[in-house]
């Protein structure tokens, strides 16, 4: 198992896909259901055994929710803020690369 590299509220990019997104969630091995893990081609299947982040994610077309695994994420901060509908419900805002979570959803 290996350790999380990107924290809550990271802007990060996809490695293959090239969307970008925020992490608002981090699960530390995969942790999502048999069914989506199957439907990833056999070839591109990531390995189980390391963080997965959870993404407010956008592209040209369209915002959504992402499930990544660490492997195929790189950092994408430099290329400015994410352009998703809930971000203000998770984060206050963009300064020095990344998003602050309210202060409401922190522990």
């Amino acid at each position: 198992m290996s350790e999380a590299l990107f924290a809550i509220g990271d802007v990060v990019r996809h490695r293959l896909f090239g969307f970008r997104g925020v992490v608002f969630d981090i699960d530390p091995v995969f942790a999502n259901s048999e069914e989506w893990y199957e439907s990833i081609p056999e070839d591109m299947r990531p390995l189980r055994e390391q963080p997965f982040y959870h993404l407010l994610a956008e592209n040209d077309e369209s915002s959504y929710v992402a499930y990544v695994s660490q492997q195929n994420l790189a950092a994408d901060a430099e290329a400015g803020p994410v352009d998703h509908p809930s971000l203000r419900e998770m984060f206050d805002g963009f300064a020095d690369g990344r998003y602050r979570l309210r202060r409401s959803l922190s522990h």
